[in-house]
């Protein structure tokens, strides 16, 4: 059973949306979205915290230094102009927009972090260091995320929320407003799908449907 307070976000959040599609023209829509966004804040902060502190953590550190505030600014900024054009129908499909702007903000600013390093340390021999610490993407790594851009909506959703952002079945159903066991079985479709999509990058005794999910409550 969802939590009181979850309950009530999570309606709140439907009037907002309900009433979004309702209105015409990006003047209409601000503020509705300018109270949309106010009423989700508490949540989209929890999900920033929780995907740049365990997806991205070496943003967290020097020399980027960002923070979960930071963060949610910057996607509050890119949902205001996202949704001026995009009218998500149900609480599920907006939080699958919003954690979308939040990897594509990590992104962005792991690539500017890149950039930065890179001028600094140009000439000097950092590759293993570099490779050690995730930075810069590799050929693999970004075929990863284009196989997890290229799965089905549900299974996306599902995949993000709990193997990229880090949170619980049970958080991942209250948030998508459905079962713990639905969860799980979008969870093993997923694993599938990724297993199939990036064979080449797996040992030869990885063979699809090798995977099984893991539960990380």
């Amino acid at each position: 059973m969802m939590p009181m307070d979850a309950q009530r976000t999570t309606v709140a959040i439907q009037c907002y949306l309900d009433e979004l599609a309702g209105v015409a023209g990006p003047s209409a829509a601000e503020p509705v979205v300018r109270d949309l966004l106010g009423r989700a804040a508490q949540r989209l902060h929890f999900l920033c915290t929780t995907l740049l502190h365990r997806s991205y953590p070496r943003l967290a550190r020097p020399p980027a230094n960002l923070d979960s505030t930071e963060l949610l600014g910057a996607v509050v900024e890119r949902l205001l102009k996202a949704m001026r054009e995009a009218r998500p129908g149900t609480v599920r499909q907006f939080f699958a927009i919003a954690s979308q702007h939040m990897r594509w903000e990590l992104n962005d600013v792991a690539r500017r972090l890149d950039q930065r390093v890179r001028a600094v340390q140009l000439g000097n021999d950092l590759t293993a260091q570099a490779e050690s610490t995730g930075s810069p993407l590799g050929p693999s790594a970004l075929k990863m995320l284009q196989a997890i851009d290229g799965l089905p909506e549900d299974e996306r959703n599902v995949f993000d929320l709990l193997r990229v952002q880090g949170l619980t079945q049970t958080e991942t159903a209250e948030l998508l407003g459905v079962t713990v066991r639905t969860v799980q079985r979008r969870l093993s479709s997923s694993l599938l799908l990724l297993t199939e999509k990036l064979a080449d990058l797996c040992p030869p005794e990885i063979k699809p449907g090798g995977i099984a999910p893991t539960e990380t409550e």
